[in-house]
């Protein structure tokens, strides 16, 4: 394939990740002919901001297992932070020149909605192990390369710290590249985790029990994924049925409880014997146990967090694009229960309004792209008005409007 040939010109498919990639790259106003990524870190900012940050302490270890395998194949090791900045780039000198033909180094950002479609920015997107392959990159003058990347997390809170990158050649298109890069990530959060058992951060004194804590997932599922951490180290994941589900959710959304007969109005959509209820919460109190569900009022004795809290808590500080990367779909979607239903529309109703007045193309079209955005017309709008009629995009964004103007038909 031509060094200049872009991936959509391929007959054989686009991979379905690489093509929201595309997508979202070009929302973001990044240039197909656009030849480097930009500097965010110029070199006195770098070096404090490389010094302070935890991979620092991992990454001796890193360029020793990695590094060198990358210098005897003609490749570059790379390791950014969780913004995509570059903080250590390595490999050998002809190698290194080679790279910074396409910007790829120290200090430069790979976000993908910086520097497009690449595998250390689709990584930290999608915080997972990842691979492009030359033309799926979306800019023409990194096409010649291939990379593999991987997340690395602090064993502390599980938060991405950074990525772990290899670019090189065709050659570096093989499983074994993957495993490498995936086995030296997971060796740094090994040593990170006992370096932080060596000085006891974030250890618990004995006897000192943090409480009860629990995690509950339920954007874009119809059964909520709950974890219950019992403050002692002792963790454990439970799949909840949508009837379970639903009461949590309620519960969870009011903290001073439920009587029987609010929790009953906003579960039922019609009227429902107070047995039928005392009965699912025996259910619920055997599967989870007394000491996390109280009654009178029915309540949960634990510190909550939840994936749809964060969404909320990213919209109230201002930070959209946060919130859209958290929200991963509605609320319990099956479920017709009028208190799920009501907090669901809250939910989706606050972010859909907080992406239009944003002014970002990038965040309207990762709505548009989702299931329960795809024929929201005002946002097929807003997306039209701010990319203007010179972005590549808008051919697509006015056949949307065209179709939905056809099935709609006038207003």
């Amino acid at each position: 394939m031509p060094v200049d040939a872009h991936p959509e010109s391929e007959s054989s498919g686009v991979r379905a990740h690489v093509a929201d990639s595309w997508l979202r790259s070009a929302a973001a106003g990044v240039q197909v002919d656009t030849v480097d990524a930009p500097i965010t870190l110029p070199a006195d900012a770098l070096r404090d901001h490389r010094e302070a940050h935890p991979l620092a302490r991992v990454f001796p270890l890193l360029d020793d297992v990695l590094g060198q395998a990358a210098r005897d194949c003609d490749a570059v090791m790379a390791v950014s932070d969780a913004s995509g900045q570059l903080l250590w780039v390595c490999g050998t000198p002809s190698v290194l020149r080679r790279a910074e033909s396409i910007g790829f180094v120290e200090g430069s950002n790979w976000d993908e909605r910086l520097a497009g479609t690449n595998a250390p920015g689709m990584a930290l997107r999608l915080d997972q192990s990842v691979n492009v392959i030359g033309a799926e990159h979306f800019r023409h003058s990194v096409q010649r390369w291939s990379c593999a990347a991987t997340t690395i997390h602090d064993p502390a809170d599980q938060s991405v710290l950074g990525v772990l990158d290899i670019t090189g050649g065709d050659d570096i298109v093989v499983p074994q590249t993957m495993a490498m890069v995936r086995a030296a990530a997971r060796m740094a959060e090994s040593e990170l985790a006992r370096e932080l058992l060596v000085s006891g951060r974030g250890a618990q004194p004995e006897g000192t029990a943090r409480g009860l804590s629990v995690l509950m997932e339920s954007l874009g599922r119809n059964d909520t994924l709950l974890t219950v951490d019992d403050g002692r180290g002792h963790r454990r994941t439970v799949r909840l049925s949508p009837r379970h589900s639903e009461i949590l959710l309620l519960l969870a959304s009011a903290p001073r409880g439920l009587s029987g007969d609010e929790l009953a109005v906003l579960l039922y959509e019609e009227d429902s014997s107070a047995s039928t209820l005392r009965v699912e919460m025996g259910r619920l109190r055997s599967l989870l146990g007394e000491d996390l569900l109280a009654s009178r009022p029915y309540r949960l004795v634990a510190e909550l967090s939840g994936d749809w809290l964060g969404v909320e808590a990213h919209l109230a500080a201002g930070d959209v694009a946060s919130a859209m990367r958290a929200y991963r779909g509605p609320l319990l979607p099956r479920s017709t229960a009028p208190g799920v239903v009501r907090l669901r529309a809250s939910v989706e109703g606050d972010l859909r309004r907080a992406v239009i007045g944003s002014g970002r193309a990038d965040l309207m079209s990762a709505w548009t792209r989702s299931a329960s955005g795809a024929d929201d017309y005002e946002m097929w709008q807003a997306q039209a008005h701010v990319l203007g009629p010179g972005s590549a995009l808008m051919p697509l964004v006015q056949n949307q409007i065209h179709r939905l103007d056809r099935e709609l038909g006038p207003a």
